[in-house]
């Protein structure tokens, strides 16, 4: 694959990503850390789905399996280093499934699934 095909599905995992940071951010600002939790963990996957979609019809540079695999890894890294390691300087977050772990699973099936719809659909019509 070329640099082109993987900015562009890199960019919508940023793209992705930023939606769910936003969310935990306002979230945590504005209301219980719980509840930021639980819109956050509703929240993911229908970012993910939405990015997922745009990304099948105008590109589709990679399968489902391989673009969902991406989206995820690209999201644990940066929770990882930029998230944990850097702003929390705690690797607490992973402890939570309703935080990390059920997000994460969320993210790549929802974006492996949206793939698996969008895949033989025709491209730029929708």
């Amino acid at each position: 694959m070329n640099s082109k095909a993987w900015l562009s599905v890199l960019l919508h995992a940023f793209v992705g990503w930023v939606l769910c940071a936003a969310t935990m951010g306002l979230g945590m600002a504005f209301i219980a850390i719980e509840k930021a939790l639980i819109i956050h963990l509703i929240a993911a996957p229908i970012f993910f789905t939405i990015v997922s979609r745009n990304y099948f019809i105008r590109l589709n540079h990679f399968p489902p399996l391989q673009t969902a695999s991406i989206f995820i890894s690209f999201v644990m890294l940066v929770d990882f280093f930029l998230v944990a390691l850097l702003i929390n300087k705690s690797l607490d977050m992973f402890s939570s499934l309703t935080g990390t772990w059920i997000p994460f699973i969320l993210i790549f099936a929802s974006s492996y699934l949206t793939g698996l719809y969008w895949q033989n659909k025709p491209r730029n019509t929708h």
